[in-house]
């Protein structure tokens, strides 16, 4: 992907990101940092501190220094780009930010760490607006520190990149959802995110509305709309999940699901299937070992989840555990 945005978000609070940490939050939670969604903005809302914003805001420094926060990353993985987004803090935004990446246990008192690598230099950044940083490192990172000069107010911190577990909980585990998110799996491509990221396919948990799945366009013409989505590791798929839950009356018509390894050819793990609206589909799948696994619904519509459980095999564990010890160096 040329976007680093189109990489999932690995520091979302919906993917199990957490900011556990900030040293100053007088004025905005430090928790809106990671919130879903795009901040938002009322002119009336004032509160007990001041103005009500969507974000994170420390008090005017009147001393040297500057303010951080950490975020514990849902999925630790390689980050490829970062977005400090500043949207509504025109005149209470931090002049300059910048980010690091930490590899810690969950349960270290990372604020207190050192080993913190650089991911974005210091850099001037603008109000009101999505400041976009591509990020150029292979180090796997479990936390992330934005640190903003010398105060100020930041609406969400957007890490982007692409998770990568850790190899002897993939064993342990056995059969695990290889398109999951926090396990390694990654959309590859997609023919329409109209209403919707096809990511929301694969995080964690149930949907709980039409809104935390992924929907298409109303297709017109000729064609059906798909996604594809790359493997944690070479595995095989012994059960996939097609969940249509809180699709009504927009769920796709049927599904097919097609299996490849490497740049081999797709081949044919479930033919053209009916699918019911509002409902968690399961269907068993051929013992064939693949890397990808693409999705084509018919014509169009909304899925709320897609569930590839499987195990990886020996060559994909290989492979994980290379990955694994070259993001650690």
């Amino acid at each position: 992907m040329t976007d680093f945005r189109q990489l999932p978000d690995l520091a979302v609070r919906s993917l199990g990101g957490s900011v556990v940490w900030a040293n100053d939050e007088s004025f905005a939670a430090r928790e809106n940092l990671i919130s879903p969604g795009p901040s938002v903005f009322d002119t009336s809302a004032f509160g007990p501190k001041g103005k009500v914003y969507d974000g994170w805001e420390t008090r005017r420094r009147r001393e040297p220094g500057d303010d951080a926060a950490i975020v514990r990353l849902g999925a630790p993985g390689i980050v490829r780009g970062v977005v400090v987004d500043t949207s509504w803090f025109t005149g209470n935004y931090p002049p300059e930010v910048s980010v690091e990446g930490l590899h810690a246990a969950d349960t270290d008192a990372v604020q207190d760490r050192t080993g913190w690598v650089p991911l974005v230099a210091r850099t001037a950044v603008t109000g009101d607006t999505e400041n976009a940083f591509a990020v150029h490192s292979d180090r796997r990172v479990t936390h992330v520190r934005l640190r903003i000069f010398p105060d100020g107010g930041v609406a969400r911190l957007r890490v982007h990149g692409e998770a990568l577990p850790d190899p002897a909980l993939i064993d342990a585990l056995g059969t695990v959802d290889l398109a999951a998110i926090e396990n390694g799996g990654l959309v590859t491509a997609c023919s329409n995110l109209f209403y919707s990221s096809p990511h929301n396919l694969l995080l964690p948990g149930p949907a709980r509305s039409m809104g935390e799945g992924w929907e298409t366009a109303r297709r017109r013409g000729d064609g059906n709309d798909w996604v594809e989505v790359g493997l944690a590791a070479q595995s095989t798929v012994a059960v996939a999940e097609v969940d249509t839950s809180w699709f009504l009356h927009n769920a796709p018509g049927w599904a097919t699901l097609r299996g490849r390894d490497g740049a081999g050819e797709w081949s044919d793990l479930l033919p053209r299937t009916p699918l019911q609206p509002d409902t968690r589909h399961r269907f068993r799948l051929p013992a064939t070992p693949v890397t990808a696994v693409r999705l084509d619904i018919l014509p169009d519509g909304g899925m709320s989840r897609l569930r590839l459980h499987g195990t990886p095999t020996v060559a994909g564990r290989e492979h994980l555990a290379a990955r694994w010890s070259a993001a650690r160096r």
